[in-house]
């Protein structure tokens, strides 16, 4: 863990796990979560991406979905993932703003089917990040910000030791963050060293 003199962000955490309020954070509460195996704490940050439908930015359905309000019939793509309980800790808006759906001492459903170092199941011992975007377009500057601020919170108040994005942990499966994501600009913002996290992907 990073220590509160070793950071430049503002935000922090409360006893319960939940990322404390302001202007640029919301509380969402997902029922898609649970308990961590015991004596298990998060080692792991995981990167992610959605956006729903998929390239359109700003309609809230991804928020739904985690949240299981989503309505099913409003865009025909939707009916590939109708009956999907999936949820993350968290979601960066295109905006910068951060909604947080399950806390981070609870296991969010966010990885699937994954491995890092020779474990299985990365829900048990990751937080998920979802950032508003695809594996294509470039994120916005304020996405890398509050970024970088959510993961040195994080670091202050959980023992986070490497980060990887979701197609690391599960590559015959997940593309996400993509190659749009910069790890060099995440390393910068997040004050996360470079042998903790992997490089920026290429074509």
């Amino acid at each position: 863990m990073i220590s509160e003199e070793n950071t430049n962000s503002p935000w922090h955490f409360n006893a319960q796990g939940w990322l404390e309020l302001a202007p640029e954070i919301t509380h969402r509460p997902s029922d898609n979560f649970d308990v961590r195996p015991e004596g298990v704490s998060p080692d792991l940050l995981v990167i992610h991406n959605i956006s729903l439908p998929p390239g359109e930015f700003g309609t809230g359905c991804a928020a739904d979905l985690f949240c299981n309000t989503l309505d099913f019939t409003a865009h025909p793509w939707f009916a590939n993932i109708e009956g999907l309980r999936v949820s993350a800790h968290f979601l960066i808006d295109r905006q910068g703003h951060v909604t947080q759906f399950v806390s981070c001492n609870d296991r969010a459903w966010h990885a699937g089917v994954s491995q890092f170092q020779e474990r299985q199941a990365c829900n048990d011992f990751s937080i998920g990040i979802e950032l508003e975007g695809t594996d294509e377009l470039p994120y916005t500057d304020i996405q890398y910000l509050q970024l970088g601020r959510l993961a040195q919170a994080l670091r202050r108040h959980y023992p986070l030791s490497s980060v990887q994005g979701h197609c690391h942990i599960a590559p015959n499966r997940k593309t996400d963050p993509g190659q749009a994501f910069d790890w060099d600009r995440f390393g910068l913002e997040a004050q996360w060293p470079p042998d903790r996290r992997p490089p920026k992907l290429t074509a």
